[in-house]
């Protein structure tokens, strides 16, 4: 079975085709649009405009779907449709201009299907997974394979550079007001009560365009999939020492993420300390494949 799974998120939009045999999944093609879908919400709500955006884009991946011949495709929303007031509007208009269905998870359902979609890529015993949106920030706790708590944030890279971020890049100022907010949704989420997490297993772009920079900085291997997570501060404090540094090593590795990248590894850091974890290891299957094992195959 071809099957073609489309990913409406907060800063991108994500079209990922897999073929399927014995309840195994191969990616065969992976293509991502920048559509910046938080900067179109007015007023809690997704503007016209931005929903156009969202049907612009799946126009062109039915497009794609079609000339593949490919007829099982799914398409789930997260917290670019789900936190705002007008969902089921922007998903009404959606179905009639495209066609596509949108399932709209919650936020707990896409921090369970995150884990469904690591625990294929990665094996660890036990540890804290994160995932690091436009939107929102998923995080799972699991132990022996089995999930113990589930919790969404309703703090990503992309909202967080909105809401704080005046010009393209931020100031000390705004870095200081961007800690705050993500110390102060920690707080609220109230998820480290428990032990340390030694080990968090890192999904999303965000998190791996990270890794690029990590090992570009530190002058290890493209293949290395492991942060230290001290270093991540470090890599933080470099911005402030020597901005025009980091930044020119951002638009070598990941352009598209100059404006998203630093909130994104201030939210990292900020939960690294807060699980006082020592690595981040980083996972090249997330909320996709847990949909497409999920959901799609039952698996």
């Amino acid at each position: 079975m071809i099957c073609g799974i489309i990913d409406l998120g907060s800063n991108t939009i994500r079209l990922s085709i897999y073929q399927c045999e014995n309840m195994a999944a191969r990616l065969l093609l992976n293509k991502k649009i920048t559509a910046g879908l938080s900067g179109y919400v007015e007023g809690g709500e997704l503007s016209l405009k931005g929903i156009n955006k969202a049907c612009s884009v799946l126009s062109d991946f039915e497009n794609i779907l079609s000339n593949f011949n490919i007829q099982n495709a799914h398409v789930f929303a997260t917290a670019s449709l789900r936190n705002i007031g007008n969902t089921e509007e922007a998903v009404s208009i959606i179905r009639d201009k495209t066609g596509f269905s949108v399932d709209v998870l919650s936020g707990e359902e896409e921090a369970r299907l995150d884990y469904v979609g690591a625990a294929h890529a990665v094996s660890l015993e036990k540890g804290l997974l994160v995932d690091i949106g436009g939107g929102s920030t998923e995080l799972v706790t699991f132990q022996n394979e089995e999930i113990l708590k589930a919790v969404s944030m309703p703090v990503g890279c992309l909202n967080l550079f909105l809401k704080h971020v005046p010009f393209l890049l931020p100031t000390s100022g705004s870095i200081k007001e961007m800690k705050r907010n993500i110390l102060a949704e920690l707080k609220k989420a109230d998820f480290f009560e428990e032990k340390k997490q030694s080990v968090i297993c890192g999904v999303g772009g965000t998190i791996r365009a990270a890794g690029k920079l990590y090992n570009d900085i530190y002058e290890l291997s493209g293949e290395n999939m492991v942060m230290e997570s001290d270093k991540l501060g470090k890599m933080l404090a470099l911005y402030k020492n020597n901005g025009k540094d980091i930044l020119h090593r951002i638009l070598q590795i990941a352009p598209e993420r100059i404006h998203t990248i630093l909130p994104g590894m201030m939210i990292l850091n900020a939960i690294a300390k807060s699980s006082k974890s020592r690595e981040i290891v980083i996972s090249g299957c997330g909320v996709r494949e847990g949909y497409l094992y999920g959901r799609v195959l039952n698996a």
